[in-house]
């Protein structure tokens, strides 16, 4: 059998554990891999973090509670309570013990409580647990009519979730503040089968990649991304994130994957100029026939080459090529920039450009005892792409972009989210911005 990254990782950290089932090191996924290597080649240190922002009545959260309830999921879900590291050359996650912090965030004279969040997870340190909990407390006097918010964020390591993992963490963390439960009431023998579950899933995942990392796939995507090159400058001095939203109404079916496509192509034409191919990556997957639904990190990020010719290529095209795309969609991502390069680009495996889609029945909702978190926005977040497009799509499309302001101008920026909005809006029902 052909020889891939995927194999021969999973010849080294068979190595590493002698063959057998480590108590403390289990292997990584494609997609954990990647997040692995990104992270120790940045000069900077930056972490790739998934936060979920929820409102709640002031004083209305039991913060020992809430702590006991995420370092319940921590014992249950194996890769809640592992480190990311690389260890003899090989990225693993290394097991411990279930501990989740929970800062309490005060905002600090003149600051408001997300701008005390914003500064308190840009201190985010890489070393630390993959679950972290920040309650920022309002700092305002009230009364009975206007008790105030806190805002509670719920952060993790993307290596350790994906959009699946979302909701189940959220759902596990409400049902184990309900119940008051903690770490201490997990049992050795769960704590094993869970440890087993993940184990086998996670392999699974990367018999799957490597099949997928077949000769003809390998030449599919060099094919494919030849003439990809990342065009944004590195990023600058670290500044707050710029942020545009609009609202349409939704189509019965919701805006096609590839006209949305279509839409960041047309974005990045007014970020980058005419004649390029900037890559943008959008993530897809799930977990792999017959592995237990853990929890974990399973989708790979896929490479759409965003050619900004001035011609637009006809919508019929693009859905062709996106299909064609994910029939090779489990092709892990070091594997594709590997064949792209061979290939002859001169891609380095940086992103121009980041789509992600949700759906709203699918959102995760916190509910703590008998108050239900109201999910919330807290802007100004670093952003690992230099820009960053989110779409939910529901009885309404909302429509979000974020991009790096030490990279792209905010005037530019703007422009080229006014493009894409137009883009969309001209394929559904008239509709006004939010």
């Amino acid at each position: 059998m052909h020889r891939s990254i995927t194999g021969s990782y999973l010849d080294r950290y068979q190595r590493l554990t002698g063959g057998g089932d480590s108590a403390d090191l289990l292997p990584v996924t494609g997609a954990q891999r990647r997040f692995v290597l990104v992270r120790a080649m940045d000069p900077t240190g930056r972490p790739d973090t998934v936060p979920l922002f929820f409102a709640f009545p002031s004083g209305s959260v039991d913060a020992a509670r809430l702590r006991e309830a995420a370092e319940h999921l921590a014992a249950r879900h194996p890769v809640l309570r592992a480190r990311a590291e690389v260890f003899r050359g090989t990225p693993v996650l290394r097991t411990a013990s279930p501990s989740v912090p929970l800062e309490e965030v005060r905002p600090a004279p003149g600051e408001g409580v997300r701008d005390a969040l914003r500064r308190a997870l840009g201190a985010w340190s890489a070393d630390g647990p993959p679950l972290r909990l920040f309650l920022a407390r309002d700092p305002g006097i009230r009364d009975q009519d206007d008790p105030g918010e806190d805002v509670l964020a719920v952060v993790l390591d993307h290596a350790a979730c994906d959009g699946q993992s979302l909701a189940r963490i959220v759902e596990d963390l409400g049902e184990a503040y309900l119940s008051g439960l903690g770490a201490a009431d997990v049992t050795a023998d769960e704590r094993a089968a869970g440890l087993a579950e993940y184990r086998q899933a996670v392999l699974l995942q990367l018999e799957a990649e490597h099949r997928a990392s077949s000769p003809d796939a390998l030449a599919y995507w060099g094919d494919r991304l030849r003439t990809v090159h990342e065009r944004a400058p590195r990023p600058g001095a670290p500044l707050p994130t710029g942020a545009a939203e609009l609202t349409v109404p939704g189509g019965p079916s919701g805006v096609p994957f590839a006209a949305l496509l279509d839409a960041v192509r047309s974005a990045a034409r007014v970020l980058y100029g005419t004649g390029h191919v900037p890559p943008v990556g959008y993530p897809w997957g799930g977990r792999p026939a017959g592995a237990p639904p853990v929890v974990g990190c399973f989708l790979n990020t896929v490479v759409f080459p965003a050619g900004t010719d001035e011609a637009r290529p006809a919508p019929e095209l693009t859905a062709t090529q996106w299909w064609d795309d994910l029939d090779r969609a489990d092709t892990p991502f070091d594997e594709v920039v590997h064949a792209a390069r061979t290939a002859g680009s001169r891609w380095s495996g940086a992103l121009d450009g980041l789509l992600t889609v949700d759906d709203d029945r699918r959102r995760p909702v916190l509910r703590l005892g008998g108050t239900s978190g109201r999910e919330t926005q807290v802007d100004g977040r670093p952003v690992r792409a230099p820009f960053a497009v989110s779409v939910v799509q529901g009885p309404t499309v909302r429509l979000r972009m974020v991009w790096d302001r030490s990279v792209l101008d905010d005037t530019a920026a703007r422009e080229a989210f006014a493009v894409l909005g137009g883009e969309l809006r001209a394929g559904l029902p008239v509709g006004s911005a939010s």
